[in-house]
């Protein structure tokens, strides 16, 4: 028994309802919420993420998503460090001490739909986007190594366009 202070009355407040996935696409979205967790079996870490849906029909929606930091799989922990890699070249913020630096920052995030498994419905699953001025900002691996006397071959620029304004 767990008796209340005072009387609970429900009957002015919107009960909870189920949580309905996100439909797949992409959105812009910024992060509101982050710490790390232990995982249930007390062998690792995780960085769980809560988004805001910043726009469109989804707008006020949040999605949640989790980075295996700390985790006897090294495979798990690289998959782990390179979403979080894109999610920092996604927010411009590419050395963070503290997960709080990357909230508020409006960036672009791609929402798919894994299929229920292992006694579990759908889910959402994300891809942060990493703004194309910040990809071509890294330079790229040479190909091949071109002779000193041949010219050097001019490529036309892309116009700059913000990533959430292009229509997918």
């Amino acid at each position: 028994m767990a008796p209340f202070d005072t009387a609970f009355d429900a009957a002015g407040i919107e009960p909870t309802t189920a949580c309905e996935i996100l439909p797949a696409g992409k959105y812009r979205a910024q992060i509101v919420e982050s710490e790390m967790r232990v995982t249930k079996n007390g062998m690792g870490k995780y960085f769980w993420l809560m988004l805001d849906i910043l726009e469109g029909p989804q707008q006020g929606r949040k999605v949640f998503d989790q980075l295996n930091l700390v985790n006897a799989n090294p495979t798990t922990v690289e998959i782990a460090q390179r979403t979080l890699s894109a999610i920092c070249h996604a927010t411009g913020k590419l050395q963070v001490n503290d997960s709080e630096e990357l909230h508020l920052i409006p960036m672009r995030i791609q929402v798919g739909v894994k299929p229920p498994k292992d006694g579990y419905g759908e889910r959402n699953k994300m891809r942060y986007l990493v703004p194309e001025a910040t990809a071509q900002a890294t330079p790229p691996r040479p190909a091949s190594t071109q002779p000193a006397s041949a010219p050097a071959q001019s490529v036309p620029a892309r116009p700059a366009t913000a990533p959430w304004n292009r229509r997918s």
